[in-house]
């Protein structure tokens, strides 16, 4: 598992220099909680993209994602995210969301309406899971949009072989599921 992780994941962080917007793709809160939703596990790219406006690595960020539920509720994702930036002081003027997309290829569809109104000029960080930046990346430059990719989110750090490689771990099974869903995502989106 851990070296088929090293070679799908896209592990490579940008050099510092500024960009005009951080697009962080949804996937890391949901519907409940006290004040309408919650963060899950993988609310590292709510993180990183609070750090990268914190440093003035971007001057903006959207956050892109509605509800991909099967049979959706009124919670959107990126409305909610919205008030949690806000709590961090981030300013009104400074956030875009896009609320719309109940996937990927939506999140890359509906993002690049909105840049495109909002004239910010490219590129763009894309922050998302390692996991899911091949085809994320994939799926954004084929809408026409310019982006670096900003991973984070790692499934696992290490690529070594430890004793406990050689036991079985249920965990190692949730992992593959993620895997086999960007892979298939990747091939049916690549032929498309």
């Amino acid at each position: 598992m851990n070296a088929f992780q090293h070679v799908w994941d896209i592990r490579q962080q940008v050099n510092h220099k500024k960009y005009s917007c951080a697009i962080v793709l949804g996937g890391f809160s949901g519907d409940g909680g006290e004040d309408g939703g919650h963060f899950t596990e993988a609310s590292d790219r709510f993180i990183q993209g609070v750090k990268l406006m914190d440093t003035r690595q971007v001057s903006h960020i959207l956050i892109s994602g509605g509800n991909g539920m099967l049979t959706p509720g009124s919670f959107r994702e990126a409305a909610y995210v919205k008030t949690q930036l806000k709590k961090f002081n981030i300013p009104d003027s400074l956030i875009l969301i896009e609320s719309n997309s109940k996937n990927t290829v939506e999140n890359a569809k509906f993002t690049k309406a909105i840049l495109d109104r909002t004239h910010l000029p490219p590129p763009y960080l894309l922050v998302t899971s390692g996991f899911h930046m091949r085809r994320s990346l994939m799926l954004f430059r084929h809408a026409g949009l310019q982006v670096d990719p900003y991973p984070c989110h790692f499934l696992t750090f290490s690529t070594h072989l430890v004793i406990g490689s050689f036991f079985p771990d249920v965990n190692v099974l949730a992992k593959w599921e993620f895997y086999i869903k960007e892979v298939i995502g990747y091939a049916v989106n690549y032929f498309k």
